[in-house]
Protein backbone atom coordinates (compact mmCIF):
# COMPACT_ATOMS: atom_id res chain seq x y z
CA UNK A 1 0.00 0.00 0.00
CA UNK A 2 1.37 3.39 -0.96
CA UNK A 3 1.87 6.07 1.67
CA UNK A 4 -1.06 8.47 2.04
CA UNK A 5 -0.17 12.17 1.90
CA UNK A 6 -2.46 15.07 0.98
CA UNK A 7 -1.63 18.72 1.60
CA UNK A 8 -2.55 20.79 -1.49
CA UNK A 9 -1.36 24.37 -1.82
CA UNK A 10 -4.64 25.99 -0.82
CA UNK A 11 -4.29 24.46 2.65
CA UNK A 12 -1.12 26.45 3.28
CA UNK A 13 -3.06 29.61 2.40
CA UNK A 14 -5.92 28.51 4.65
CA UNK A 15 -3.60 28.03 7.63
CA UNK A 16 -2.16 31.49 7.05
CA UNK A 17 -5.66 32.98 6.87
CA UNK A 18 -6.63 31.34 10.15
CA UNK A 19 -3.53 32.63 11.91
CA UNK A 20 -4.34 36.15 10.69
CA UNK A 21 -7.96 35.90 11.82
CA UNK A 22 -7.20 34.32 15.20
CA UNK A 23 -6.67 37.59 17.16
CA UNK A 24 -10.30 38.48 16.44
CA UNK A 25 -11.55 35.15 17.82
CA UNK A 26 -12.32 34.44 21.47
CA UNK A 27 -12.16 30.68 21.08
CA UNK A 28 -12.12 27.67 18.77
CA UNK A 29 -14.79 25.16 17.80
CA UNK A 30 -12.84 22.09 16.68
CA UNK A 31 -15.05 19.74 14.65
CA UNK A 32 -13.95 16.09 14.67
CA UNK A 33 -15.49 13.01 13.06
CA UNK A 34 -16.94 10.92 15.89
CA UNK A 35 -15.95 7.72 14.05
CA UNK A 36 -12.28 8.73 14.13
CA UNK A 37 -11.68 11.73 16.41
CA UNK A 38 -7.97 11.02 16.77
CA UNK A 39 -7.46 10.69 13.02
CA UNK A 40 -9.38 13.93 12.41
CA UNK A 41 -7.34 15.80 15.03
CA UNK A 42 -4.75 18.08 13.42
CA UNK A 43 -2.20 19.30 16.00
CA UNK A 44 -1.25 22.15 13.68
CA UNK A 45 -4.76 23.59 14.01
CA UNK A 46 -4.63 23.44 17.79
CA UNK A 47 -1.21 25.08 17.79
CA UNK A 48 -2.59 28.25 16.20
CA UNK A 49 -5.28 28.41 18.91
CA UNK A 50 -2.57 28.98 21.53
CA UNK A 51 -4.26 29.61 24.88
CA UNK A 52 -7.81 30.25 23.62
CA UNK A 53 -10.61 27.99 24.88
CA UNK A 54 -11.51 25.07 22.62
CA UNK A 55 -14.78 23.18 22.24
CA UNK A 56 -14.33 19.80 20.55
CA UNK A 57 -17.45 18.80 18.63
CA UNK A 58 -17.52 15.10 17.73
CA UNK A 59 -19.88 15.34 14.77
CA UNK A 60 -21.65 12.50 12.91
CA UNK A 61 -22.27 10.85 16.24
CA UNK A 62 -25.13 8.87 14.72
CA UNK A 63 -22.55 6.96 12.65
CA UNK A 64 -20.41 6.14 15.71
CA UNK A 65 -21.11 3.73 18.56
CA UNK A 66 -20.67 4.09 22.32
CA UNK A 67 -16.89 3.97 22.05
CA UNK A 68 -17.02 7.54 20.76
CA UNK A 69 -18.64 8.64 24.03
CA UNK A 70 -15.62 7.27 25.87
CA UNK A 71 -13.27 9.18 23.56
CA UNK A 72 -15.24 12.38 24.24
CA UNK A 73 -14.76 11.77 27.98
CA UNK A 74 -11.02 11.31 27.44
CA UNK A 75 -10.83 14.65 25.63
CA UNK A 76 -12.78 16.40 28.38
CA UNK A 77 -10.65 14.73 31.04
CA UNK A 78 -7.52 15.91 29.26
CA UNK A 79 -8.35 19.57 29.72
CA UNK A 80 -10.66 20.12 26.77
CA UNK A 81 -14.43 20.28 26.51
CA UNK A 82 -16.02 17.75 24.17
CA UNK A 83 -19.56 16.97 23.03
CA UNK A 84 -20.79 14.24 20.69
CA UNK A 85 -23.55 15.38 18.34
CA UNK A 86 -25.16 14.91 14.94
CA UNK A 87 -25.29 18.32 13.28
CA UNK A 88 -28.07 17.10 10.99
CA UNK A 89 -30.41 16.91 13.99
CA UNK A 90 -31.86 20.12 15.48
CA UNK A 91 -31.50 18.78 19.03
CA UNK A 92 -27.71 19.13 18.75
CA UNK A 93 -27.98 22.93 18.61
CA UNK A 94 -28.82 23.20 22.31
CA UNK A 95 -25.93 20.90 23.22
CA UNK A 96 -23.36 23.02 21.38
CA UNK A 97 -24.71 26.39 22.55
CA UNK A 98 -24.78 25.19 26.16
CA UNK A 99 -21.14 24.11 25.88
CA UNK A 100 -20.15 27.44 24.31
CA UNK A 101 -21.95 29.35 27.05
CA UNK A 102 -19.97 27.36 29.58
CA UNK A 103 -16.68 28.28 27.92
CA UNK A 104 -17.38 32.03 28.02
CA UNK A 105 -19.45 32.21 31.23
CA UNK A 106 -16.66 33.69 33.35
CA UNK A 107 -15.73 36.33 30.78
CA UNK A 108 -19.38 37.15 30.15
CA UNK A 109 -19.94 37.68 33.88
CA UNK A 110 -16.91 39.98 34.12
CA UNK A 111 -18.16 41.98 31.15
CA UNK A 112 -21.61 42.29 32.74
CA UNK A 113 -20.05 43.64 35.91
CA UNK A 114 -18.37 46.31 33.79
CA UNK A 115 -21.68 47.17 32.17
CA UNK A 116 -21.30 45.92 28.62
CA UNK A 117 -22.24 42.92 26.53
CA UNK A 118 -19.78 41.28 24.17
CA UNK A 119 -20.52 39.10 21.17
CA UNK A 120 -18.07 36.24 21.46
CA UNK A 121 -16.39 35.03 18.28
CA UNK A 122 -15.44 31.42 17.62
CA UNK A 123 -13.36 30.13 14.74
CA UNK A 124 -14.68 26.80 13.44
CA UNK A 125 -11.84 24.51 12.33
CA UNK A 126 -11.29 20.89 11.34
CA UNK A 127 -9.99 18.58 8.65
CA UNK A 128 -12.12 18.34 5.48
CA UNK A 129 -15.55 16.71 5.51
CA UNK A 130 -16.05 16.61 9.28
CA UNK A 131 -19.12 18.83 8.98
CA UNK A 132 -17.89 22.28 10.00
CA UNK A 133 -20.31 24.09 7.71
CA UNK A 134 -23.19 21.83 8.78
CA UNK A 135 -22.46 22.73 12.41
CA UNK A 136 -22.53 26.43 11.54
CA UNK A 137 -25.80 26.07 9.61
CA UNK A 138 -27.30 24.25 12.59
CA UNK A 139 -26.33 27.04 14.97
CA UNK A 140 -27.34 29.84 12.60
CA UNK A 141 -30.74 28.28 11.93
CA UNK A 142 -30.33 28.73 8.19
CA UNK A 143 -28.13 27.58 5.36
CA UNK A 144 -25.43 30.19 5.73
CA UNK A 145 -22.29 28.16 5.00
CA UNK A 146 -21.53 26.05 1.93
CA UNK A 147 -21.68 22.31 2.62
CA UNK A 148 -20.80 19.22 0.64
CA UNK A 149 -19.84 15.57 0.94
CA UNK A 150 -16.48 16.02 -0.78
CA UNK A 151 -13.24 17.00 0.88
CA UNK A 152 -12.31 20.64 0.39
CA UNK A 153 -15.68 22.33 -0.21
CA UNK A 154 -15.12 25.42 1.98
CA UNK A 155 -12.46 27.73 0.56
CA UNK A 156 -13.17 31.33 1.66
CA UNK A 157 -13.44 33.24 4.94
CA UNK A 158 -16.84 34.26 6.26
CA UNK A 159 -17.98 35.49 9.68
CA UNK A 160 -21.54 34.41 10.42
CA UNK A 161 -23.64 36.11 13.09
CA UNK A 162 -26.05 34.34 15.44
CA UNK A 163 -27.53 35.18 18.82
CA UNK A 164 -24.73 35.82 21.27
CA UNK A 165 -21.95 34.58 19.02
CA UNK A 166 -20.22 35.06 15.70
CA UNK A 167 -18.65 32.11 13.90
CA UNK A 168 -15.90 32.04 11.32
CA UNK A 169 -16.15 29.17 8.85
CA UNK A 170 -12.71 28.05 7.65
CA UNK A 171 -11.44 25.67 4.96
CA UNK A 172 -10.58 22.15 6.01
CA UNK A 173 -6.87 21.62 6.51
CA UNK A 174 -4.74 18.52 6.92
CA UNK A 175 -1.44 18.04 8.73
CA UNK A 176 1.48 18.67 6.33
CA UNK A 177 2.41 14.98 6.84
CA UNK A 178 0.65 11.93 8.27
CA UNK A 179 2.95 10.40 10.87
CA UNK A 180 0.47 7.60 11.59
CA UNK A 181 -0.63 5.87 8.40
CA UNK A 182 -3.27 3.82 10.21
CA UNK A 183 -5.00 7.06 11.21
CA UNK A 184 -4.53 8.37 7.68
CA UNK A 185 -6.44 5.32 6.45
CA UNK A 186 -9.30 6.20 8.80
CA UNK A 187 -9.51 9.64 7.19
CA UNK A 188 -9.58 7.99 3.78
CA UNK A 189 -12.42 5.71 4.89
CA UNK A 190 -14.63 8.62 6.03
CA UNK A 191 -13.96 10.78 2.97
CA UNK A 192 -11.73 13.46 4.50
CA UNK A 193 -9.02 12.86 1.91
CA UNK A 194 -9.61 13.56 -1.76
CA UNK A 195 -10.61 10.23 -3.31
CA UNK A 196 -8.80 11.13 -6.52
CA UNK A 197 -5.39 10.62 -4.89
CA UNK A 198 -6.30 7.31 -3.25
CA UNK A 199 -5.96 3.73 -4.45
CA UNK A 200 -9.52 2.39 -4.11
CA UNK A 201 -8.24 -1.21 -4.08
CA UNK A 202 -6.03 -0.59 -1.06
CA UNK A 203 -8.64 1.47 0.83
CA UNK A 204 -11.48 -1.02 0.38
CA UNK A 205 -9.36 -4.04 1.34
CA UNK A 206 -7.91 -2.29 4.38
CA UNK A 207 -11.40 -1.20 5.45
CA UNK A 208 -12.76 -4.73 5.20
CA UNK A 209 -9.82 -6.09 7.19
CA UNK A 210 -10.22 -3.53 9.98
CA UNK A 211 -13.99 -3.87 10.15
CA UNK A 212 -13.76 -7.65 10.34
CA UNK A 213 -11.30 -7.32 13.20
CA UNK A 214 -13.45 -4.82 15.14
CA UNK A 215 -17.02 -5.30 13.88
CA UNK A 216 -17.38 -8.75 12.26
CA UNK A 217 -21.12 -8.88 12.99
CA UNK A 218 -21.67 -5.69 10.97
CA UNK A 219 -20.09 -7.25 7.89
CA UNK A 220 -22.02 -10.44 8.42
CA UNK A 221 -25.31 -8.56 8.63
CA UNK A 222 -24.70 -6.51 5.49
CA UNK A 223 -22.84 -8.90 3.22
CA UNK A 224 -22.99 -12.34 4.84
CA UNK A 225 -19.21 -12.26 5.31
CA UNK A 226 -17.99 -15.11 7.50
CA UNK A 227 -14.24 -14.58 7.33
CA UNK A 228 -11.35 -15.01 4.94
CA UNK A 229 -8.64 -12.77 3.57
CA UNK A 230 -9.58 -9.18 2.65
CA UNK A 231 -9.71 -10.20 -1.02
CA UNK A 232 -11.94 -13.18 -0.25
CA UNK A 233 -14.22 -10.89 1.77
CA UNK A 234 -14.40 -8.47 -1.16
CA UNK A 235 -15.42 -11.39 -3.38
CA UNK A 236 -18.18 -12.22 -0.90
CA UNK A 237 -19.38 -8.61 -1.19
CA UNK A 238 -19.40 -8.86 -4.98
CA UNK A 239 -21.33 -12.13 -4.87
CA UNK A 240 -23.85 -10.81 -2.33
CA UNK A 241 -24.49 -7.64 -4.33
CA UNK A 242 -24.50 -9.32 -7.71
CA UNK A 243 -21.43 -7.49 -8.97
CA UNK A 244 -20.38 -10.04 -11.56
CA UNK A 245 -18.83 -9.74 -15.01
CA UNK A 246 -19.29 -11.99 -18.01
CA UNK A 247 -17.68 -15.35 -17.52
CA UNK A 248 -18.40 -15.38 -13.81
CA UNK A 249 -15.60 -12.96 -12.88
CA UNK A 250 -16.05 -10.69 -9.91
CA UNK A 251 -16.51 -6.96 -10.56
CA UNK A 252 -13.98 -5.91 -7.96
CA UNK A 253 -14.20 -2.20 -8.75
CA UNK A 254 -17.95 -2.00 -8.08
CA UNK A 255 -17.58 -4.05 -4.93
CA UNK A 256 -14.83 -1.76 -3.64
CA UNK A 257 -16.89 1.35 -4.27
CA UNK A 258 -19.89 -0.28 -2.57
CA UNK A 259 -17.94 -1.12 0.59
CA UNK A 260 -16.56 2.41 0.92
CA UNK A 261 -19.93 4.04 0.18
CA UNK A 262 -21.80 1.73 2.56
CA UNK A 263 -19.38 2.60 5.33
CA UNK A 264 -19.60 6.35 4.75
CA UNK A 265 -23.40 6.29 4.65
CA UNK A 266 -23.67 4.25 7.86
CA UNK A 267 -25.07 1.14 6.17
CA UNK A 268 -22.47 -0.99 7.96
CA UNK A 269 -23.77 0.05 11.35
CA UNK A 270 -22.43 2.39 14.00
CA UNK A 271 -18.63 2.21 14.04
CA UNK A 272 -15.82 3.92 15.96
CA UNK A 273 -12.40 3.19 14.52
CA UNK A 274 -10.07 5.10 16.86
CA UNK A 275 -9.08 3.96 20.33
CA UNK A 276 -8.38 5.55 23.69
CA UNK A 277 -4.67 5.01 23.03
CA UNK A 278 -4.98 7.00 19.80
CA UNK A 279 -6.42 9.99 21.66
CA UNK A 280 -3.90 9.72 24.49
CA UNK A 281 -1.07 9.81 21.95
CA UNK A 282 -2.08 13.43 21.27
CA UNK A 283 -1.83 14.34 24.93
CA UNK A 284 -5.46 13.99 25.99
Amino acid sequence: MKTIQWFPGHMTKAMRMMEEALPAADGIIYVLDARCPAASFNPKLLKIAKSKPVLYVLNKGDLADGRADNLAKIISGGGGKAVKINAAHASSKKIILSALDGLVAEKREKNAQKGYNKTFRFMVVGVPNTGKSTVINLLAGAKRAVTGDKAGVTRGKQWIRLDGFELLDTPGTMPPAFENQRLALHLAYVGSINDDILDTDDIALALLEELYEKYPANLGARYGISGGTPLEMLEQVAKKRGFMLRGGEYDYERAERAVIDDFRKGRLGAVTLDTAEDMQAFGF
